[in-house]
C-alpha cells in the first residue's frame, strides 16, 4: 500500500508542477483567441517529383561549380570514364581535355557491378584540382537485362544531364 500511495503522490506532484509549463497556453481546439488568430498554411508534401526520378545529385560548392569549364576525367571502372568522355564531348555542359593540368576540375568515381544482385552502383565526384569537393552523383540501376554495357552508358548519360541540371540550378541562385 506504501508503493501505491508513493506512486499516487508522484503523480499528482508531477501533475501540478512540471506537466504544463508556465507560458504554455490551454488547447483552443483549432481555435485563436480574438486578435491572435494566425494564418494556417496548407499541408505540402514538398516539391513535384521529377520525370527523372529521385535527384542523386549534390552539389557542394556552387561558386567552384560555376567557374568550371574544362574537366578532366580519370579512368573509372567498366568503362563508365570513357561513357562520360563521350557525353560530356557530345552534351557539355564542359569541355574534356587530356591533361590533368589543363583541367579547371577533375571527375572521379567508382563503377561497381553486383552481379549477384544484378545491379551497378556508381558514384562520381568533380573536385577541383586540389581535390576539394564541388559536386557528387550516386547512380544505381539494375542491368541483366539489360546488359552490363547498356546500363553503363545510361549511367553516363543520367550523371551528365545530373550535371548539367545541377549547373543551371547554380546559374539560377
Amino acid at each position: 500500500m506504501r508503493i501505491s500511495q508513493m506512486v499516487l503522490t508522484l503523480m499528482v506532484v508531477l501533475g501540478c508542477t512540471g506537466a504544463r509549463g508556465q507560458d504554455e497556453k490551454p488547447p483552443t481546439l483549432g481555435k485563436e483567441p480574438e486578435g491572435q488568430q494566425q494564418q494556417q498554411q496548407k499541408p505540402t508534401l514538398g516539391e513535384a517529383p521529377s520525370l527523372g526520378g529521385p535527384h542523386t545529385s549534390t552539389t557542394t560548392d556552387i561558386r567552384k561549380l560555376l567557374r568550371v569549364r574544362s574537366v578532366y576525367i580519370e579512368t573509372i571502372d567498366n568503362s563508365l570514364s570513357d561513357k562520360l568522355t563521350e557525353a560530356l564531348s557530345k552534351t557539355g555542359p564542359f569541355r574534356v581535355v587530356a591533361k590533368r593540368n589543363e583541367a579547371d576540375a577533375i571527375l572521379r568515381g567508382t563503377c561497381f557491378d553486383s552481379r549477384r544482385l544484378k545491379s551497378l552502383h556508381s558514384e562520381v565526384f568533380l573536385t577541383d584540382p586540389h581535390g576539394g569537393p564541388i559536386w557528387s552523383d550516386i547512380i544505381r540501376e539494375p542491368f541483366n537485362p539489360p546488359p552490363l554495357d547498356k546500363v553503363v552508358t545510361d549511367s553516363a548519360s543520367v550523371i551528365v544531364t545530373h550535371l548539367g541540371e545541377s549547373l543551371r540550378e547554380a546559374q539560377r541562385k
